[in-house]
């Protein structure tokens, strides 16, 4: 569909900081009163549902993040990947942050254009969809035509890196109610997805990482990069090859045969172990909103969420990788201190605690490197994972950690593996997998 006049979608962004200041508080108020309604009832007797709080909760943080945009949007994104972190009542609503958030509307996009080129979408395309085709946190994406070719073009919601800062601190709060966690023990994490959000926004940086990665990756078998086009891109404005495809999770959950399922696994496999463990640069987003299946490719459709490993960092967190390590007390010990996950004033019993947690993580969340071949479709695998997870939010180490323990840097790439994990295991996939090669 061309551009018309005729505006649909959401028609403005809070864009001042007060304006999302009160939206924000608005909605934890919201939450408050539901708790305190739900504990109202318990107090009088009433059965009191916590399924039904986590509901209207979640329906009530999702519709103001969707409508922010930005840092609360992304944030719900982000969480939405670990099935196992949140309620499920959040999990389920979080995840519509991964590609079917509320569009803005045609003029804000045409505002941006102008702004960004001194020129409306169709004085630079032939046609350009009044409507989104896809939404997600920072932008949304629209198709677009000129001559032959077909362009997707995505363009930055107003206001979104000003904002993004100011949004974070607020959203903290209400993000630390629903996880259950303390805002000590947890802030260099925020630190850190602050900065990779900050670059997120930074079209022209995506758009460099893009080529930069995409270009290092292209000879991966049955993995596939659009082409992208400076010239109709900026800061703000990020424009690239549109790609007909099925997205992700809508190929793993429907009908393909399992060759089919075993080769996009391996394709998506091959691509985060060449980066992670070859580029030492990775795709720090695996949610499935970023990949489409086409002709018996993985597509990979956005860099804008990138990491770079320091040498130092990588030999550290995957010394983890040795099988040897996990059973030897004094080199698992010392390999714990050498990322700050154990400290020197840690009393004997709370490291002895801490040392059992990480080995019986370990051995879990790294058996798909103990062979040459790993099924994901194995239930069990997952299950056990997810379990870990529930058993960790309960663990009193992990719920009062004596301060921040690792790296913030562990952040993304246990984020990753996990989402790669949960991709795979949603493919049912059974995938080529090697031990990383010796001296890591």
């Amino acid at each position: 569909m061309d551009a018309q006049d005729t505006p649909t979608g959401q028609q403005s962004i809070r864009s001042s900081p007060l304006s999302r200041s009160a939206a924000l508080a608005t909605t934890g108020a919201v939450v408050g009163i539901n708790y305190l309604k739900h504990y109202g009832r318990r107090a009088m007797g009433g059965t009191g549902s916590t399924s039904i709080l986590h509901e209207e909760n979640a329906k009530a943080v999702y519709r103001t993040f969707s409508e922010l945009k930005g840092g609360p949007l992304k944030l719900a994104q982000m969480l939405s990947i670990d099935k196992n972190l949140l309620p499920e009542a959040y999990a389920r609503e979080f995840s519509q942050a991964q590609y079917s958030a509320p569009p803005l509307s045609y003029p804000l996009v045409a505002r941006t254009f102008r702004r960004e080129f001194g020129k409306d979408p169709l004085d630079l395309f032939d046609t350009f969809s009044q409507e989104a085709k896809q939404g997600a946190s920072i932008g949304q994406v629209h198709q677009a035509t000129r001559g032959d070719q077909q362009f997707a073009v995505k363009v930055q919601y107003p206001g979104v890196a000003d904002s993004l800062k100011n949004d974070l601190r607020l959203v903290k709060p209400l993000a630390l109610r629903i996880l259950g966690l303390k805002e000590s023990d947890v802030a260099p994490y925020f630190t850190e997805v602050e900065s990779r959000l900050i670059e997120e926004t930074d079209y022209k940086r995506e758009l460099a990482s893009s080529v930069q990665l995409s270009n290092a990756s292209r000879h991966l078998k049955n993995v596939r990069f659009p082409n992208y086009h400076p010239e109709f891109s900026s800061a703000k404005i990020l424009t690239m090859e549109w790609i007909d495809g099925v997205p992700l999770d809508r190929f793993a959950d429907g009908d393909a045969d399992q060759a089919s399922r075993d080769q996009i696994g391996q394709a998506l496999w091959d691509f985060y172990h060449h980066q992670i463990h070859t580029l030492k640069v990775f795709h720090a987003d695996p949610h499935p909103g970023n990949f489409l299946v086409s002709d018996g490719n993985l597509c990979v459709l956005d860099f804008g969420c990138t990491k770079a490993l320091e040498e130092k960092f990588y030999h550290l967190q995957f010394q983890f990788l040795d099988p040897v390590l996990i059973d030897d007390d004094a080199r698992l010990i010392t390999a714990l201190e050498s990322l700050n996950v154990i400290r020197a004033d840690d009393d004997a019993d709370f490291r002895d605690q801490i040392v059992a947690l990480c080995r019986d993580s370990l051995r879990l969340v790294a058996r798909p490197f103990r062979s040459e071949t790993f099924d994901f479709g194995d239930a069990e695998f997952m299950q056990a994972i997810y379990d870990l997870g529930m058993e960790s939010q309960k663990n009193e180490i992990i719920r009062n950690p004596r301060g921040s323990r690792g790296s913030p840097h562990t952040i993304y790439v246990n984020r990753t593996y996990f989402g790669l994990y949960s991709l795979l295991a949603r493919l049912r996939a059974n995938v080529r997998t090697h031990l990383i090669p010796p001296g890591v």
